[in-house]
């Protein structure tokens, strides 16, 4: 699969988005997902619902004109966005809803949601799912 890949399975919409890093670095010049290995995040519809799925991603060029009804964003900052980046990214694809992602278990905590959250434009409803016990 590959940006701009697109399928279409029983009324459902699956289109392949690129996802890439642009200032998240592994050593200088490197970052972690090179634009160039092709990531990809995806973008959903079902039902006139449009969902994005961002993958792991910084805040690109490329999310403009997205425009899901539902966002699924990375919040984490070491591999993807910071919260900050991410409430950039809300800003610019205008979704109704945003799911953060990414954080508390391999990097980041259930603070990076909480201050996406807290910097999020406030027209966007934000869902910080529970962990299960």
């Amino acid at each position: 699969v590959k940006p701009g890949d697109r399928v279409e399975v029983k009324g459902m919409k699956i289109q392949a988005v690129p996802a890439y890093n642009v200032n998240k670095f592994m050593s200088p010049g490197r970052v972690f997902h090179p634009k160039e290995e092709g990531g990809v995040g995806f973008l959903v519809t079902l039902a006139g619902v449009k969902i994005y799925h961002a993958g792991d991603t910084d805040l690109i060029a490329e999310m403009e004109g997205l425009q899901p009804d539902v966002a699924l964003i990375p919040v984490s900052g070491t591999y993807v966005m910071t919260a900050e980046e991410a409430a950039e990214a809300l800003k610019r694809i205008r979704p109704k809803v945003a799911i953060p992602m990414h954080y508390g278990s391999i990097v980041g905590s259930p603070e990076d949601a909480e201050k996406f959250r807290q910097l999020a434009p406030k027209e966007v409803q934000i869902v910080i799912l529970e962990k299960e016990a």
